[in-house]
């Protein structure tokens, strides 16, 4: 978990005055105003500040998998204070480099040179177990503590003794405990859960305990592996806020756009081989990229148009005794000129939800219900209403009920009291991160969309496939071989091959890359059903949900702010001051525009479909009396006011269809403007 590291006693400065410290100088270099006065009293120029310590040095890196490179050449540095987001597409490297830096994978090529002076830490892969509590698994991740505590037991050498309890107080031992416990309710755990054994928590819950252990020791370098995957809304916004004021420096790889948004300083991007650092969070990251590919662009462009001039000088005058000469010259001057750079763009990432059949609001209401397992009930006193256009994510720490309601939406739960409606035409698709673990790891998303599907054809399920980027070579790899992200894509595809009127998202975004999120987003802002969401990714909530739902103290209840008024009651209540429930200040007027917005559009959309269906059946009425025109029967075996008929109603269709094309353009218009 870390490596030890020999510690200094650094020399506090002197003042900047020439008479050096007195009792008139400031511990912090400056001068008391009661000193005499003299003319070396005015301040030097300011010494240069030293230069950073780097923690950790890669050189020209490589490192090969199955015969194919996945880093060649790379560098980074990482300074002390320093908080790195670690980027690229999946299966790019990322996770490995974070292995080789850790000493779990040996190099292929280059060095990876951690400072002598540096402390390491990173969230071991297994989660630990035993019957130790979770505050002692915690405690126990300082060994340097845990070894001192036990030789002070039965040191009796004096000064041995005193050197100990020098020590103990320099890594503040005393304060340990609270340190570690503030850690653990961060992430989730409240007083009694922190006494009980590792044993008796499930492994996402055991995975929270080994990030605790990592934060706990608050390393010079701290390496963390998508640490938010196990972890709820309000445990992420806790994380962040850590991050933020965390001193050391960090490594985090991670796709949550908002933690790379707020609680990083530089961004490596980790593409084709090669580590690209960029200064800023993510949002600079992008702005830079586009930047440089847009000049890159450019310049591409002006050298292809001036190897074009010359090319074209050289071949109007080469056979010309009196242009030969400098034709030659134009050659040499073409041969010089530098290559034109390859710009390679990555293929965009597209996901598309099935259209739902439009149906009577609400599609679902729920009133004064309880729900449960057989035991008490999980959840009471339950009223809502859900109709098709609603965007809803769910608020509220693990444990308090989100996934049990998520179950009584998508019609898996009965209730033991109350009612629920639900229109008898709803289709919900429920994706849920667990259901990773049923497929068939020997099946391909094909056979497992076939299985799915019965009745459609081959090419059908390929389609549905596709919508989530699921091209003919994935669609038939083993789901074995398939990474995290293509298994999401799967279960997404899956989920809503009936084309439901209503989706329930459990952690859609695990393991998907920032593109495919992005994707997602995209697509859930086309999708024309209703989206509940649970999930991690602020970023997500606040780009999706129109409505917030707060899971908590056994019922569900309106949360009428954003997520920017539920952090500062996260902080509130954990500082003692706030009661449980509802905020004081209300600013949900944005979401409620973009519902608003939604409804509003809707009928744009379903006029446009109207105008397509009627498209669709005159083109066929069109074609149909074209190919019997076309036909020297018909003017055998038709009269001749059937065929004038014919040609009326042909010149019709076409008016009536342009009126339509007319229509359908306009209505596009609206609908990409709005």
């Amino acid at each position: 978990m870390a490596m030890s590291r020999v510690t200094g006693l650094g020399l506090a400065r002197g003042c900047l005055c020439r008479r050096g410290p007195g009792r008139y100088c400031y511990p912090g270099g400056g001068c008391g105003g009661s000193a005499p006065a003299s003319p070396f009293d005015a301040p030097l120029p300011s010494a240069p500040q030293p230069a950073r310590m780097t923690v950790l040095a890669i050189r020209d890196l490589t490192i090969r998998l199955g015969g194919r490179a996945l880093l060649e050449g790379a560098a980074l540095q990482v300074d002390d204070g320093r908080k790195i987001g670690l980027i690229g597409r999946n299966g790019a490297g990322k996770s490995t480099l974070l292995r080789a830096i850790v000493g779990e994978l040996q190099p292929d090529g280059g060095e990876i040179r951690l400072s002598a002076r540096a402390r390491m830490g990173h969230v071991a892969q297994e989660a630990p177990a035993g019957v130790a509590s979770l505050l002692e698994a915690v405690l126990a991740a300082d060994t340097e503590r845990a070894a001192l505590l036990a030789e002070a037991d039965h040191a009796a050498d004096p000064a041995r003794v005193a050197e100990i309890h020098e020590r103990l107080i320099a890594i503040r031992a005393d304060s340990a405990p609270a340190r570690a416990a503030a850690v653990l309710s961060g992430l989730g755990f409240d007083a009694a859960a922190q006494a009980r054994p590792l044993a008796e928590f499930s492994g996402g819950w055991r995975m929270r305990v080994a990030l605790a252990r990592a934060l706990f020791l608050e390393p010079d370098l701290l390496l963390l592996d998508e640490p938010t995957n196990h972890l709820d809304l309000e445990a992420t916004l806790w994380l962040e806020g850590w991050l933020a004021r965390f001193p050391g420096a960090a490594i985090v790889v991670s796709h949550d756009r908002g933690l790379l948004e707020r609680c990083v300083d530089a961004i490596a991007h980790l593409d084709r081989g090669g580590i690209t650092l960029y200064s800023g969070n993510f949002a600079d990251f992008l702005r830079v990229r586009a930047e440089r590919q847009a000049q890159q662009a450019a310049q591409n462009a002006k050298l292809i148009s001036e190897r074009a001039r010359i090319q074209a000088f050289v071949d109007r005058f080469r056979a010309k005794a009196t242009k030969a000469r400098q034709a030659q010259s134009r050659l040499k001057a073409l041969e010089r000129m530098p290559a034109v750079e390859a710009l390679v763009e990555d293929t965009p990432v597209r996901f598309a939800f099935p259209a739902p059949e439009a149906l009577a609001p609400p599609i679902l209401s729920v009133n004064r219900a309880s729900v449960g397992y057989g035991g008490p009930p999980v959840l009471r006193n339950v009223s809502l209403r859900l109709d098709q256009e609603d965007r809803v994510a769910l608020l509220g720490a693990n444990g308090n009920g989100k996934s049990t309601l998520a179950k009584l939406l998508a019609g898996r739960l009965d209730v033991a009291g109350g009612d629920v409606f639900r229109n008898n035409r709803l289709r919900v698709g429920y994706f849920a991160q667990h259901q990773a673990e049923e497929l068939d790891l020997n099946g391909t998303p094909l056979t497992h969309m076939q299985a799915a599907l019965p009745k459609a054809t081959e090419t059908a399920c390929r389609a549905q496939l596709a919508r989530f980027g699921l091209d003919a070579d994935r669609a038939d790899t083993r789901v074995a071989q398939l990474s995290g992200g293509e298994k999401a894509r799967l279960l997404l595809s899956l989920t809503t091959r009936d084309a439901p009127q209503m989706l329930i998202l459990d952690e859609p975004t695990n393991h998907l890359d920032i593109d495919a999120r992005d994707a997602l987003v995209k697509a859930l802002a086309d999708f024309e059903g209703a989206v509940v969401l649970i999930t991690h990714d602020p970023h997500l909530v606040e780009l999706v949900a129109d409505r917030l739902w707060l899971v908590a103290d056994g019922t569900v209840t309106s949360f009428d702010g954003d997520l920017d008024e539920y952090r500062a009651l996260l902080a509130e209540r954990a500082r003692g001051s706030a009661p449980r429930g509802e905020p004081g200040g209300v600013r949900a007027e944005a979401r409620r525009e973009r519902a608003e917005s939604r409804a509003a559009l809707q009928p744009l959309r379903a006029r446009l479909k109207t105008v397509e269906a009627a498209l669709e059946k005159l083109g066929k009425e069109a074609a149909l009396i074209e190919k019997r025109l076309a036909d020297p029967d018909t003017y055998a075996r038709f009269k001749a006011e059937d065929i004038a008929w014919a040609n009326t109603r042909r010149a019709a269709i076409a008016k009536e269809v342009a009126g339509l094309e007319e229509e359908w353009l306009e209505l596009s218009a609206k609908l990409e403007d709005a």
